[in-house]
């Protein structure tokens, strides 16, 4: 079992990386090599997140040996020395202190693995944050129509970026070789580069955390409270609508811009190659709409048009780019809205229900899985939805409470050893005496998911205007995921070391003289810089105590409003106007939506009770010119007349609806837009002599004969 734990969660942590990846990218359309330059470093982190837990029970097995060995050998000496001295008198000798027993771990990983391992993963993801994804963002975002021009943009715009990087090494390296009294090795330079690195990681470490100790058990109570989460959809769908429009609007402009130049460039010009890789990442409808519009028999002349450059369809291919995912991503994340907004619409209605049965608005569009039938029926969702929900989630918010309380004392108090005042600590203590291994690794393990989890959700959740925005169902872009692989990488680490240093295993904040762990062998003694050890590393993680008090009473959401950026608040006005806005917004889609769903069972319900008239029908309608040819205009006169003395008004009505139905026409819609739509479409079809209307209004077509 030595080896199996660290190949299972190998196996298990790319699984999860994977999962991940496919929730918020596509496969299909993004480039392979975001997809994996993302997937990689995902995985790395999600990597050292579930085997530190490992190397912390493999760290106190190998100090429980060291320290059996001290006490053999003291006792030893000591045990020679009396015996010598016993044997001249007639005190019997001493016996030697027996050993404490060492139980090894499960998970216990031989010796010389673990070092290797963190140096792959560590040094694999620091090149990953610093070198590859950066340049794999500006490539990614170029709008280049070759890989060479990707390549050339690509680094012109990191030019600035790693010089940077280059102009503040080579100032140190040069300071380091001047100063008389500096006698560095690559081994202290070393570890200045992994110090630095992990400054600025834990820098924005404590920002982040501070954020998701709060925000994620406050976000969890809310979601057991289903009048808050309808009224914030109702908010975030006003706020949808105006940023669907705007993409919309975009969309059309940048359309329009490619149309013109289009027509412009003609089939034989030099630059259509471009405009036609333009084309192909326009949306479907407009591809048909230009393709009809172009005429390729017309030659270009380079004396009468101005043609546009190079350069700028390359600006204009990036737009492009932007503007139809940005268009995708809002109408994807509408309908999402809108199925949350009606399904919290219907647990309202169903929380005063007395059948107990949780009934839908709307008929599902697929069938319903076995799971479903069997399993999760409606008196079950009605319970979990109505009744259970809520306390679960009021429950786990209670959980999450005392997580974060817990993190943030230890914060504070990890510094101290005697008494030793970090839980943390004190629980890893605690099971260290009994050397309950599976308890430590399951301790370690819950510790370190919660602090990632408030790490990386926050990450997820902050939105750079449209410049960085994540959004699930495969629509988040491709500079987004690497930007979001950037952070991971960077953070990580100094998380990492932030959790040891709460459980008391990193000896440069502890300074007990233990046995390391081999995550911080690779990182190299911390006191060749020590300000940074002594000072920074211990009292800066104290500031997630004013962070958490400002995310508490939501500061940040205040100076957003200030400045014009509408964040959902329960006592401004302007959210109050949103609220009623998405209100009707939601409204309006249940109208249309409703009647939809009528005309589709009206015409499954005439189907299914006149389906052979249907066939009947068709055919009379064929045979209906060869008998209109023999029979008398007076006899169709008096039987007209007859037919309206025998039917009511009603049967009329009855017999215009079945007819509508069996012809599979669509309800009207008394919308001025769709109204007008059917309207034109009705006329065409009967300018154009193919359907013939059976209505009584149109009955008479031949009294002016």
């Amino acid at each position: 079992m030595s080896g199996a734990a660290l190949g299972i969660e190998i196996v298990v942590v790319f699984f999860l990386a994977l999962f991940l990846l496919h929730r918020y990218g596509d496969f299909r359309k993004q480039q392979r090599m975001v997809l994996f330059g993302t997937l990689l470093a995902w995985y790395l982190c999600f990597l050292i997140v579930f085997i530190l837990p490992l190397d912390v029970s493999t760290t106190i097995y190998k100090q429980c040996r060291i320290d059996n060995e001290e006490h053999a050998v003291v006792p030893a000496v000591t045990s020679a020395l009396l015996n010598q001295s016993a044997s001249n008198s007639t005190v019997p000798p001493t016996k030697s202190v027996p050993k404490k027993v060492c139980y090894k771990p499960w998970s216990y990983i031989p010796d010389g693995i673990m070092p290797v391992f963190w140096r792959v993963v560590y040094w694999t993801s620091q090149c990953l944050t610093w070198l590859l994804l950066p340049f794999m963002q500006s490539y990614a975002r170029s709008g280049g129509f070759s890989i060479t021009g990707k390549i050339k943009t690509a680094l012109i715009e990191n030019a600035i970026y790693y010089g940077t990087y280059l102009l503040i090494f080579g100032s140190l390296l040069i300071y380091v070789a001047v100063h008389p009294q500096l006698h560095l090795s690559w081994y202290e330079l070393q570890t200045i580069g992994i110090t630095a690195a992990n400054t600025w990681g834990l820098f924005l470490l404590v920002l982040l955390l501070g954020y998701g100790l709060v925000e994620i058990p406050r976000s969890v109570w809310n979601g057991s409270r289903h009048g808050h989460l309808l009224i914030k959809t109702y908010f975030k769908a006003a706020k949808l609508m105006s940023e669907k429009a705007d993409a919309e609007e975009n969309l059309e402009d940048i359309m329009e811009e490619v149309r013109k130049i289009s027509e412009a460039i003609k089939y034989n010009h030099p630059l259509r190659k471009y405009i036609d890789t333009i084309l192909r990442k326009c949306p479907t409808e407009y591809q048909e709409k230009m393709g009809r519009n172009m005429d390729d028999y017309e030659d270009f002349d380079d004396k009468q048009n101005t043609y546009p450059s190079e350069k700028s369809l390359v600006k204009l291919h990036k737009q492009v780019i932007y503007a139809v995912q940005r268009h995708n991503r809002t109408r994807v994340q509408w309908q999402i809205l809108l199925e949350q907004a009606f399904h919290l619409e219907d647990v309202a209605k169903n929380e005063t229900s007395s059948s107990r049965q949780f009934v839908h608005s709307f008929t599902l569009a697929l069938p319903p899985s076995w799971f479903n039938r069997y399993i999760y029926t409606p008196s079950v969702e009605w319970y979990w939805e109505c009744l259970l929900r809520q306390w679960f989630y009021r429950a786990l918010a209670v959980v999450l409470t005392l997580f974060s309380v817990a993190v943030v004392w230890s914060e504070c108090t990890f510094f101290s050893t005697q008494p030793v005042l970090s839980l943390f600590a004190v629980f890893i203590q605690l099971a260290e005496r009994d050397y309950n291994y599976l308890y430590i690794e399951m301790a370690c393990f819950i510790t370190i998911f919660f602090l990632c989890t408030c790490v990386y959700s926050t990450v997820f959740r902050i939105r750079v205007f449209n410049y960085y925005y994540f959004a699930s169902h495969h629509q988040t872009d491709a500079y987004s995921l690497q930007f979001s692989g950037m952070l991971f990488c960077r953070l990580t680490p100094p998380l990492c070391l932030n959790f040891l240093g709460l459980i008391h295993m990193d000896s440069t904040i502890s300074h007990q003289q233990k046995e390391q762990t081999a995550y911080t062998s690779i990182m190299g003694s911390m006191q060749v810089l020590s300000f940074i050890a002594n000072g920074f590393y211990i009292y800066y993680p104290m500031l997630i105590v004013i962070l958490c008090i400002a995310t508490y009473f939501s500061l940040g959401t205040r100076c957003l409003n200030l400045l014009g950026f509408q964040q959902f608040m329960g006592d401004n006005n302007m959210t109050s106007d949103l609220i009623d806005e998405g209100k009707e917004l939601i409204r309006r889609e249940r109208r249309k939506r409703q009647r939809v769903e009528d005309g589709e069972n009206r015409r499954r319900e005439w189907k299914e009770r006149y389906g052979n008239t249907r066939d009947d029908y068709a055919a009379r309608n064929r045979n209906a010119p060869s008998e209109m040819k023999e029979t008398n205009y007076s006899d169709m006169v008096n039987a007209n007349a007859n037919r309206q003395a025998k039917y009511s008004r009603s049967s009329g009505c009855a017999e215009r609806d079945q007819i509508e139905l069996l012809q599979d026409a669509e309800p009207l819609d008394f919308n001025a837009e769709t109204a007008s739509d059917e309207m034109e479409i009705e006329m065409g079809r009967h300018g154009g002599g193919r359907y013939l209307s059976m209505s009584s209004s149109r009955s008479r077509i031949f009294d002016d004969v």
